[in-house]
């Protein structure tokens, strides 16, 4: 969806021009008066209605100033805004924890800096978990999978899911591990001061796009640090969360 984005700052500068060229005429009419009606033999001093002249023109100015620039960034939040709709219909993967689980599969791209025994934590949307379980995770990007099963034993609705990796290594030691995920974009809200992509009902920033995958080519475009190698192949390899 897009929504045209305005601000507060063109109105301001416009109602500042306005405030400036009011006071401008009244000053110019007291500057008449007090022309029309001064002590010959005690002239004004000309030098501070030059000054206050040159105050308002440099006000002046500055309002210009402040009104290119207000439409510079409206140009960039227009031009902005019509590229994050290029992301709609493509496959992304994105710096996240939290992905959705759809006929029966939730993937997530797990990264880690050597290998390590992890604890692995699914919650639901409302924070209850749903899936605890442990993984051996191998050096570098790896997907993990989940097929939806509960530690009950049962299958669990379709839905946002969240996960939490508590790695450590062979000497006990804790790991620092990342996790992306990969995902349609559904749509783009530009409502707000920056665009949102969605993902069924998971919302990112474009910053945190790590990969775009163009749909019905394969081809991959980064768009960050990624290190995300198996984008696109989602659920053709890995682990399932539960057995």
């Amino acid at each position: 969806m897009v929504t045209s984005v305005t601000g507060t700052g063109t109105s301001a500068t416009a109602t500042s021009r306005t405030s400036l060229v009011s006071n401008f005429d009244t000053f110019l009419q007291l500057l008449t008066a007090q022309l029309q009606n001064q002590n010959p033999l005690d002239p004004l001093d000309t030098n501070q209605f030059t000054q206050q002249l040159v105050q308002f023109a440099g006000v002046e100015q500055q309002l210009r100033q402040n009104e290119s620039l207000e439409s510079l960034v409206s140009i960039s939040k227009a031009q902005r805004n019509t590229d994050a709709l290029n992301f709609v219909g493509q496959t992304v993967t994105a710096a996240g924890d939290t992905t959705q689980l759809q006929d029966g599969l939730a993937v997530w791209y797990v990264t880690s800096p050597k290998p390590a025994q992890a604890n692995v934590t699914i919650t639901n949307s409302a924070g209850s978990v749903v899936y605890a379980g442990t993984h051996t995770l191998e050096t570098g990007t790896q997907p993990y999978q989940w097929n939806g099963k509960t530690s009950t034993g049962t299958i669990a609705p379709a839905g946002t899911y969240k996960i939490a990796i508590n790695a450590v290594d062979t000497a006990g030691q804790k790991v620092t591990t990342s996790t992306n995920f990969s995902g349609v974009v559904d749509s783009v809200d530009v409502s707000g001061d920056q665009p949102v992509l969605m993902i069924g009902a998971t919302l990112i920033n474009i910053d945190q796009v790590r990969s775009v995958v163009r749909t019905g080519t394969g081809t991959t475009t980064g768009t960050g640090n990624n290190n995300t190698n198996n984008t696109g192949n989602t659920g053709t390899n890995g682990t399932s969360g539960s057995s």
